[in-house]
């Protein structure tokens, strides 16, 4: 199944149907712009804010328990192994779910960091955004949905994490990642080859 017959199949069952912020509240974040500040708990109940890692590398990646697409990041070893890559060259690394408490995929702070630990995550911290207030605010619209902030505040890259468009970790395993490409760019003082492409995956869960 392709992604976007995939999305579209999603949202007609109403499972992790993508609805996009109030027209009065578009997206606030823009390439080449600041980052929007953020205030979102993670799962030990600690408030953590992108002010907190200011002159530092930010990646932060939606994601989701229950969408095919994220899982065979993990099943590949590709996700960690670059969540892994990017926190030892001095990169925070931000996992995301924005998913409501209303869906059936949601999952509790205890549980949301089981679930991560169990599928080989290793990110700086994982946020609970459950009233999807920080997912509105960048746009997120998939999981995989990725942005990087570089370390002078700025959103340098906006889209998806490569170019798969699969749930195949096989296929993962091969496909060319854009995150790395771009976060190898950043931190190697180069202009950004490709700062935008577009996300696939499962729409995020937010409220109905």
């Amino acid at each position: 199944m392709s992604r976007r017959s995939f999305l579209l199949a999603a949202a007609a069952a109403g499972v992790a149907a993508w609805a996009p912020a109030a027209a009065d509240k578009p997206p606030v974040a823009r390439l080449g712009k600041p980052a929007p500040a953020f205030k979102v708990a993670d799962t030990g109940g600690r408030e953590r804010t992108l002010a907190e890692f200011k002159g530092k590398p930010v990646v932060l990646e939606w994601t989701s328990s229950s969408c095919p697409f994220a899982a065979a990041q993990y099943e590949s070893g590709r996700m960690p192994e670059l969540q892994r890559w990017a926190t030892a060259k001095g990169v925070v690394w931000l996992s995301v779910l924005s998913t409501h408490p209303s869906r059936g995929d949601y999952l509790a702070p205890a549980q949301a960091e089981a679930f991560n630990r169990q599928r080989g995550g290793v990110p700086t911290a994982l946020l609970i955004d459950s009233d999807g207030t920080m997912g509105h605010t960048y746009g997120a619209m998939t999981a995989d949905h990725m942005f990087i902030v570089a370390a002078n505040g700025t959103l340098v890259y906006a889209g998806g994490i490569d170019d798969s468009e699969s749930r195949d970790p096989k296929e993962v395993a091969s496909a060319h990642n854009h995150v790395r490409a771009a976060l190898g760019d950043l931190l190697a003082g180069r202009r950004i080859a490709k700062p935008s492409t577009e996300p696939f995956g499962c729409a995020v869960s937010y409220a109905g």
